[in-house]
């Protein structure tokens, strides 16, 4: 099991930056992928990003890609995820996700909840117009 903690979440200005950083305590097994979700009012659950331990590949909702960057520290098992050019639609719960089953390598695999195992608490993320 492993244990994810949030941070980094809080209220700005759209247009503005936010930097979400997850930390990972890792016990017996060694982390695979790792990826941010979000949750607004009333909606599911969506992908945002992921990135693979080993592939070193990544992967973005197209909602993001090119605004936000996802980004990891293998010897930390830290994720972070830079967003920038924010809009109020961003605003949501993020929550940080994390698979240690070896089975799949590349993060194109890892765009749904389904294939995560562990779940941080997430963080409020709140973008004002």
């Amino acid at each position: 099991q492993v244990q994810l903690v949030e941070s980094g979440g809080g209220l700005v200005q759209a247009g503005d930056s936010l930097r979400l950083s997850c930390a990972a305590s890792v016990r017996t097994f060694s982390i695979i992928a790792m990826g941010w979700f979000r949750q607004a009012p009333g909606k599911e659950r969506e992908f945002v990003a992921a990135i693979s331990w080993i592939a070193s590949s990544t992967k973005y909702a197209n909602s993001v890609r090119g605004r936000f960057t996802i980004s990891r520290d293998n010897a930390k098992n830290t994720v972070d995820l830079q967003m920038n050019s924010l809009k109020p639609e961003d605003t949501a719960v993020y929550y940080c996700a994390a698979e240690t089953s070896p089975e799949y390598l590349n993060a194109n695999y890892y765009t749904t909840p389904s294939r995560f195992g562990s779940w941080g608490q997430g963080t409020q993320v709140t973008i004002s117009s």
